[in-house]
C-alpha cells in the first residue's frame, strides 16, 4: 500500500513537471512565431491600418487634419508601436475618445497625446496605459512593454499635417485625460495633462507651460495630490515662469496631516527648481 501511494505520489509531481515545461515551450513558439501581434510590428500595423479604415468608413465624411488624419499621420510617421491614445473613459460603456485638442485660437493647431513602445522586446497595448487600474503599470511595466508618453503639437497648413515639436510625459501608464487651462498669476496658457495613481491615491499632473507662446518648447512643471502627498503651482519670485509648493505630511496611519510647506522657483541661470530654503537642493521639473 505504502509502495503504491510513493508511486503515485511520483507520478503527480513528474506530470506537473511536464506540463510546466510544455506551457513553457508553447508560450515561446508564440512569441518566435510572431503569432502574439505584440511581438510582431508588421502585423499591429496592419491592424491599426485596417481599424482606420473601418473608422474612416462607419465616419461618412473625412476632412484633412480631423483625429482620422491625425491618427493616419502617426501610423504613418512614427516607429511601429506609437500610437495616439483616447482619454480615459468616464462611464464604462462610453466609447473612448482619442486624445486630442483642438486649439481655440487657431484652428490650425492640434495637441495631441502619443505613446511609443519603448525597446524592441514587446509593443505596448494602448489598453494597458489608459485608465485607473494602468496606473499600476510602473510595478511590471517591462512585462507589458515600456510606454513613454508625450505631448504633440501638430499643425495644420495647407491641409498637411506636421509636427511642431514633442514633449516627453515621464510616466508609463494611467493616462487619464487632457486639457488646456490659465495660469493665475499671469494668465499664461498651460495644457494640463492628468495621470491617475492609485499606489499614491491621488493624481498626477504633468503641466505645460507656453511662456513665449505655443509654437515654442513649452516649459514643463510637474504638480500632484494624494493622500499623503502634494505639490500645487505657485508665484514665488513673480517672474514669468510658475513656481511651486511642496507639502510636508505626518502620517501616523490612523491620521494623516500636513505639517508644513517648501516654496521652490525656477531659477532661469540654472534652468532648475530651487528649494527656497536650501539652496542645494534643485529639482528639474
Amino acid at each position: 500500500m505504502i509502495k503504491q501511494i510513493s508511486k503515485f505520489i511520483l507520478i503527480f509531481f513528474l506530470s506537473i513537471i511536464l506540463i510546466s515545461c510544455g506551457e513553457d515551450e508553447s508560450s515561446g513558439e508564440a512569441v518566435e512565431g510572431g503569432e502574439d501581434v505584440a511581438y510582431s510590428p508588421t502585423k499591429d500595423e496592419e491592424i491599426q491600418r485596417y481599424n482606420l479604415e473601418q473608422a474612416k468608413e462607419l465616419s461618412g465624411s473625412v476632412s484633412p487634419c480631423d483625429t482620422l488624419a491625425v491618427v493616419e499621420y502617426v501610423i504613418d510617421n512614427y516607429p511601429a508601436g506609437t500610437y495616439l491614445v483616447d482619454f480615459d473613459k468616464t462611464v464604462t460603456f462610453n466609447l473612448p475618445k482619442p486624445a486630442v485638442y483642438y486649439y481655440t485660437q487657431d484652428a490650425n493647431y492640434i495637441f495631441g497625446v502619443i505613446v511609443k513602445s519603448i525597446g524592441d522586446h514587446r509593443l505596448v497595448e494602448p489598453k494597458n496605459v489608459v485608465g485607473y487600474d494602468q496606473s499600476f503599470i510602473d510595478l511590471d511595466s517591462t512585462e507589458l512593454g515600456t510606454a513613454y508618453f508625450y505631448l504633440v503639437l501638430f499643425e495644420c497648413k495647407d491641409d498637411q499635417l506636421s509636427i511642431v515639436w514633442e514633449a516627453p510625459i515621464p510616466n508609463h501608464g494611467g493616462f487619464n485625460r487632457f486639457y488646456m487651462e490659465k495660469w493665475n498669476y499671469k494668465g499664461t496658457p498651460y495644457i494640463r495633462c492628468n495621470f491617475h495613481d492609485a499606489r499614491g491615491i491621488g493624481h498626477i499632473d504633468y503641466n505645460y507651460f507656453f511662456i513665449h507662446g505655443i509654437r515654442e518648447q513649452p516649459h514643463f512643471l510637474m504638480t500632484y495630490e494624494g493622500i499623503n502627498y502634494k505639490r500645487v503651482i505657485g508665484n514665488v519670485n513673480n517672474d514669468e515662469y510658475p513656481d511651486y509648493y511642496e507639502y510636508l505630511y505626518y502620517d501616523f496611519g490612523d491620521r494623516v496631516y500636513a505639517a508644513d510647506s517648501i516654496a521652490f522657483e525656477w531659477s532661469t541661470k540654472d534652468s532648475v527648481y530651487v528649494n527656497t530654503r536650501n539652496r542645494r537642493q534643485t529639482r528639474p521639473y
